[in-house]
């Protein structure tokens, strides 16, 4: 028999942005689901020490953060379930959304807030290394490489700020790049170049990320190889930061909503309105810009807000 929930406010994604929305919609009476998805938490979950998060005078773990969010949800009643929906119909009122499990949610307004992942190299000594040195998000992690050298992977936009960014701590970032001319805008490009603290590898990819083993370790550098030649050397490095892109999780969303060309969520201005009325969209799904817990948190407090406005104006 199928399992069949009723909600005003269904919630599919658990970062940041969709436990601040089930919080601000629980706190409204408007008793709301939260489908957790694949990966309970969001990113936050494989993030180690948070400083940037407001509230906390100390570093604290990114999955701490996420456990106190779950919980704090749940604290004001909001519902949350382990499942992941596999498959939204969008096309009238109420919505109706099918898990994994086989359960259907019935809901009247639905936030989306599925996130974005980072797209990593696939090495083993990558995987292995995340939170202990390798990082796909140079505003997070930046500050604990200070006086330090790191190594920056991609040569898009993204690849490049960050390495400019990350030049105001490190005392070296060494940009890696798989071609011999950058995919950047002009400008980045030029600020790059200008910078003496950067030093570009170019026709290079990184077979290995080398050091000693965590938990007690963490990086010490890279084996590289460049691929015209051949050769294969180690640098040193306390830091890798790969910046190859970011793919939000939208997939079940396609034909649904509007996205724009790399599959990210298009919102109204000032909101987080799509263009089906009553959905919306919270988060990294949206935003390719900033990336940030404490932004995903926002936008999920504005879903949760426009949602209980939306359903007010339908009673």
């Amino acid at each position: 028999m199928t399992t069949e929930h009723r909600t005003k406010v269904l919630i599919i994604g658990s970062g940041p942005a969709g436990y601040t929305a089930a919080i601000y919609a629980a706190r409204a009476n408007l008793k709301p689901i939260v489908v957790q998805g694949m990966q309970p938490g969001g990113q936050l979950t494989i993030t180690t020490d948070v400083e940037n998060y407001p509230g906390f005078a100390d570093p604290i773990q990114g999955p701490w953060l996420m456990e106190q969010m779950e919980a704090q949800a749940r604290n004001v009643d909001a519902e949350i379930i382990t499942d992941m929906i596999t498959e939204v119909n969008f096309d009238e009122r109420p919505f109706v959304c099918s898990g994994e499990s086989g359960a259907v949610y019935i809901a009247d307004t639905v936030i989306i807030s599925t996130g974005a992942q980072a797209m990593w190299l696939g090495l083993p000594s990558e995987k292995a290394f995340q939170g202990f040195g390798v990082s796909a998000c140079a505003t997070c992690d930046g500050f604990f490489y200070r006086n330090k050298e790191v190594i920056v992977v991609g040569g898009g936009n993204t690849a490049v700020e960050e390495a400019i960014f990350l030049t105001n701590f490190a005392s070296k970032v060494t940009l890696i790049h798989r071609r011999d001319a950058l995919r950047c805008e002009k400008i980045l490009e030029d600020r790059l170049l200008a910078n003496d603290k950067v030093e570009i590898l170019w026709d290079t990819v990184i077979e290995e990320i080398v050091g000693d083993k965590p938990p007690m370790g963490g990086v010490t550098g890279a084996r590289v190889k460049n691929v015209k030649t051949d050769q294969i050397t180690t640098i040193d490095a306390h830091g890798v930061f790969i910046a190859i892109g970011h793919k939000p999780s939208t997939a079940i969303f396609a034909g649904k909503v509007k996205m724009d060309d790399d599959g990210y969520i298009l919102k109204a201005p000032d909101s987080t309105a799509t263009d089906i009325p009553g959905v919306y969209a919270a988060g990294d799904v949206t935003d390719k810009i900033y990336r940030q817990a404490v932004t995903a948190a926002g936008m999920g407090c504005m879903a949760a807000l426009e949602a209980e406005t939306f359903l007010a104006e339908q009673d």
